[in-house]
């Protein structure tokens, strides 16, 4: 093979830019470069490649063809090209895959402008793919949700300073600094460690494209007419000791205008790390679950639940709603104190938390509705305790 002068004159520059010093090469400018080797050849398919995104950021790796490769969600590797994919080299929610075989997806990866004010989900997730199977949750789909977790140590007869976080329940992040969640979930724990986690999704890793948060609380309010017995007002405000970062994965919910309760038949949205049934049996999930359900009328539900243990005289209590009663679709154990989401009229992805999981009969074994705090009828309470600690609830409050 022969080339010409020219192409001889360029092979050598371009050796020699090689053999600079990294220093050397940040001297020299974009326009020295187009000057020397041309303006760049058009790709034939832009949209099939990384340009649009730094891949030095991405971790390198070796595909399974032996061909080097970068390490992203599965779904932003070309389906087509699925045989040059490997996972060995990745972590484990990622597939090593060439750099032609990445789409412009990539751009998931990147922090999107963040929409103003609360309740703003995102259903489609936020850049990884997930299985969604037996209800998961998208990666950042509720990005109030909150994990609550009492901190023990790791040895109580030997306490060595190491601890270890405990999940407790569910909340909801209302406030940068306010936590929203059940009263029975957190009253036994005002005067022991606690801390939130928001941002979280899955539990056992931390290969999500954005980091979880945590904060420790400083002051838990608690109804003052609480009852444990029987879980009337079943609400608390967790106050953090310092504010939680705003970012894609980790948001403010919107509540409710007060004593608006949402028409039976509207379907809202439960999440959270409960068991998936109830008993001794149940596991809890490394990722976060969902469940769709419907809202049932406060009669109706009355009406139902006397037909369960109950018995014939049972009262649904004014602070309570209820949602659910489709065999096999229900929150259970461990879903304490997650919020329950309805969507906001006329607003696409955005919602307001109508509910906060309280109790129930079972998990959906018998298709009886499952019980919820209104938060709507006890937003004033809510408003009282966020502004007695300075903070304005209009962060919680949409138009």
């Amino acid at each position: 093979m022969y080339l010409a002068m020219s192409e001889v004159v360029r092979v050598v520059l371009w050796l020699t830019l090689v053999s600079l010093s990294r220093a050397a090469q940040d001297t020299i400018s974009s326009e020295l470069l187009r000057q020397i080797f041309g303006d760049p050849e058009p790709q034939a398919n832009p949209a099939q490649t990384v340009t649009s995104v730094d891949s030095s950021s991405l971790s390198n790796c070796t595909t399974s063809r032996r061909e080097r490769g970068v390490c992203v969600a599965d779904h932003l590797c070309d389906v087509d090209r699925r045989d040059y994919m490997t996972r060995t080299d990745c972590p484990s929610l990622e597939v090593c895959c060439r750099p032609q075989d990445v789409t412009d997806q990539m751009l998931l990866h990147s922090p999107k402008p963040m929409r103003e004010g609360c309740g703003w989900g995102n259903p489609y997730g936020l850049g990884m793919s997930t299985q969604g199977a037996d209800n998961e949750a998208k990666f950042g789909e509720f990005p109030w949700m909150v994990a609550i977790y009492r901190i023990e140590p790791i040895q109580e007869d030997k306490p060595d300073g190491r601890t270890l976080n405990v999940y407790s329940g569910g909340g909801s992040l209302i406030h940068p600094s306010a936590v929203l969640t059940a009263a029975h979930k957190v009253a036994p724990l005002t005067n022991s460690l606690t801390r939130v986690r928001a941002g979280e999704w899955a539990m056992l890793t931390t290969d999500e494209p954005f980091p979880h948060q945590d904060r420790d609380i400083v002051s838990i309010a608690v109804h003052e007419k609480f009852n444990k017995g029987n879980l009337f007002y079943d609400i608390a405000v967790m106050f953090l000791t310092q504010p939680m970062d705003l970012a894609p994965n980790v948001q403010l919910a919107c509540l409710p205008p007060p004593r608006t309760r949402v028409p039976g038949g509207a379907r809202c949205l439960a999440c959270g790390w409960g068991k998936d049934k109830f008993g001794k049996e149940g596991q809890h999930p490394n990722t976060m679950k969902k469940v769709a359900v419907p809202v049932v009328e406060h009669v109706e539900c009355a009406r139902a639940l006397r037909g369960t243990r109950l018995g014939h005289y049972f009262r649904l209590h004014s602070s309570f709603m209820c949602a659910g009663g489709e065999p096999g679709v229900d929150v259970c154990a461990g879903d304490g104190g997650a919020p329950l989401v309805c969507p906001i009229e006329n607003a696409p992805d955005r919602y307001m938390q109508s509910g906060i999981v309280a109790w129930g009969i079972g998990c959906g074994e018998d298709g009886t509705p499952g019980v919820y705090v209104d938060v709507s009828n006890l937003r004033d309470w809510v408003d009282f305790q966020v502004l007695d600690k300075g903070l304005d609830p209009q962060m919680y409050t949409y138009n």
